[in-house]
């Protein structure tokens, strides 16, 4: 069954023939492979992922070819999407802040079985431990010759390596002050990045568009830093951008932060959400203008009326896989807002927001419920909450097909939601 995960295409297969069923514990000797799709481009790569294994750093292996069949997907049993057992330090990284520390592994462990696979992105093993195995394309800061918009990278915090970077389009005046939005990219928590060359042309083109001026976050990733390490470093990144102590010389002249939005796609989106919960819960926490939440990952222990029973229980996995600790598991507010105990949609700190859907994503009934919950806070005006829905695609098309029309749309959509202000 076709199911989508954040950020990427995902599909699932088993990797043994047998269709008969298997006692529970004989199911967790299955390895499930997540063949996910993502736009290639042409522009330099980084340079080979470095695996830390045991006491120094080698090349990663190549992925062994595995001959699979598609087959009915057997419901696995709850435990797989709530625990991964710890295993000490053998993770691919593709920058520094993404780095564990030197961790001794035995060889069976660097032998352990695969649990989720996804080629040319990222191995989980079933002891816990992952490798990275993409080589995300980078563009550098400056010029773009296409939209006329410069970037530049600012560097939050030399211990941690968190940085933003920022985007300022063609200004028609010199004293002009522009919105300021606050960008935050997906890839499930394990991948991606503020410098990847997919987020860069998206981000290039969203401040050509809307006439702002973005702040996009490059924050740790998991499962080197799990959760709540990419919250925190965001929430660092939006308490900088704001504070007049801390801003950049753009922000200063050109920014107009009394008209902040955030931003952000699929995890990206969901870190919008967890923005708005901790401002609104801070003393003197900033407030948003408008948030813009594009494809957004949620997901919860059980399927929703609408939604393929597939869909939680491997986003369980990953959210399991990200954030550890999470209380109530799939279930925590922080990836399904909708959950008992979470915060109130009401309360959210922002005037307006716009959510975004693909007709064909499988997170699109959940997402449309979220929107259902903000649009009947009781503290909302009429129309303070807007639904765009893209016919015909799946999850985060826009990122690898910025030129067709929907995508043009959805970006117009955006622009025009910031323009409303």
């Amino acid at each position: 069954m076709p199911i989508r995960s954040p950020s990427l295409a995902m599909h699932t297969y088993m990797a043994d023939d047998d269709t008969a069923p298997r006692p529970h514990h004989q199911f967790t000797t299955h390895r499930v492979i997540l063949l996910l799709t993502a736009p290639r481009h042409s522009m330099a790569t980084r340079s080979a992922a470095a695996v830390w294994a045991g006491s120094g750093w080698a090349a990663p292996q190549p992925c062994r070819p595995l001959t699979v069949r598609r087959r009915k997907l057997p419901r696995l049993p709850c435990y797989l999407s709530t625990t991964f057992p710890p295993c000490p330090g053998i993770c691919t990284s593709s920058s520094h802040k993404n780095r564990a520390l030197p961790a001794a592994a035995t060889e069976a462990e660097t032998e352990d079985e695969v649990l989720l696979e996804s080629p040319g992105h990222f191995r989980i093993y079933k002891c816990g431990k992952m490798d990275r195995l993409n080589e995300p394309t980078v563009s550098p800061a400056g010029l773009d010759e296409a939209t006329g918009v410069t970037s530049r990278d600012v560097v939050l915090d030399a211990d941690t390596g968190v940085s933003v970077r920022l985007y300022l389009p063609k200004l028609r005046e010199p004293s002009e002050k522009l919105p300021v939005l606050v960008y935050f990219h997906g890839g499930a928590f394990l991948i991606g990045s503020a410098d990847d060359a997919t987020y860069h042309s998206y981000v290039n083109a969203l401040a050509a568009a809307a006439g702002v001026l973005v702040v996009s976050a490059d924050y740790r990733l998991a499962p080197e830093h799990p959760l709540p390490t990419a919250y925190d470093d965001c929430w660092a990144a939006l308490q900088w951008t704001v504070a007049p102590s801390t801003q950049d010389e753009w922000i200063a002249r050109h920014g107009d932060t009394a008209r902040l939005f955030l931003a952000g796609d699929s995890a990206g989106a969901n870190i919008v959400h967890e923005m708005l919960v901790r401002a609104a819960a801070a003393a003197s926490g900033p407030r948003m203008e408008g948030a813009v939440l594009l494809h957004p990952w949620f997901s919860g222990s059980e399927a929703i009326e609408g939604e393929p029973p597939a869909v939680p229980m491997f986003n369980g996995m990953i959210w399991s896989y990200t954030c550890p600790g999470a209380v109530g598991g799939a279930d925590d507010p922080r990836i399904n807002p909708l959950a008992p105990g979470a915060s109130s949609l009401e309360k959210l700190a922002c005037e307006r927001m716009l959510v975004c859907a693909a007709e064909k994503d499988v997170l699109a009934r959940r997402i449309r419920a979220y929107y259902e919950g903000v649009a009947a806070g009781a503290c909302r005006a009429p129309g303070a909450a807007a639904w765009f829905e893209s016919e015909g695609e799946d999850h985060d098309f826009f990122l690898g097909k910025t030129d067709c029309e929907r995508a043009k749309q959805l970006l117009d959509r955006v622009a025009a939601f910031i323009a409303e202000g």
